[in-house]
């Protein structure tokens, strides 16, 4: 499955990031966001897209005064409609994780999760995001979470990549050594 949903994400940033259709990715992926809450809100509406004893003119009718109702482009309805009549629906929430990093991976940018001991500033923050940018060479766009039991410090990681710089991670290396010696 991971190839047609690599697919499904593959033709929608192709059309996203097509100049003549003038779409913004990150309103895109705004409306699509939006519409995967909503099929997660709405077992109902599931059902009724996902059910293949509904004809699809129908379900297209459904798609229409959903996305009319929510303000989104006619791209995104039009990508909602081919995954109906496609029977993809079910794998909406993975088609949409591998188009944002479809995304990401075209614009340049990279997502980062950044764990700290305590909040950070505006400044920190920048200062953050500049060397992580420094680091895998490419733009951030980081997420923040903060963990106490880092004592300080912060815990970044890009894709699979872990940059441990806390508090807690130092003393965890210095009681390996000190085991191992």
């Amino acid at each position: 499955m991971a190839s047609v949903v690599g697919a499904y994400a593959r033709a929608f940033a192709d059309v996203a990031m097509t100049p003549k259709n003038q779409l913004d990715p990150a309103r895109s992926l705004a409306e699509l966001h939006s519409i995967d809450a909503l099929l997660h809100e709405s077992d109902q509406l599931r059902r009724v897209l996902e059910n293949p004893s509904i004809p699809g003119d129908r379900k297209r009718a459904v798609l229409d005064a959903i996305t009319a109702r929510l303000g989104t482009t006619r791209q995104v309805r039009n990508f909602l409609a081919v995954l109906t009549d496609h029977r993809r629906l079910s794998l909406f929430s993975e088609i949409l994780q591998h188009l944002e990093q479809e995304l990401n991976d075209r614009q340049g940018f990279a997502e980062a999760q950044v764990s700290t001991a305590r909040i950070l500033s505006d400044q920190e923050k920048q200062m953050l995001e500049s060397e992580i940018t420094r680091l895998t060479g490419k733009k951030v766009r980081a997420k923040y979470e903060q963990d106490a039991s880092l004592m300080g410090g912060a815990v970044v990681q890009v894709g699979s990549t872990i940059y441990d710089g806390s508090v807690k991670g130092q003393l965890e290396k210095i009681r390996e050594r000190l085991v191992e010696g």
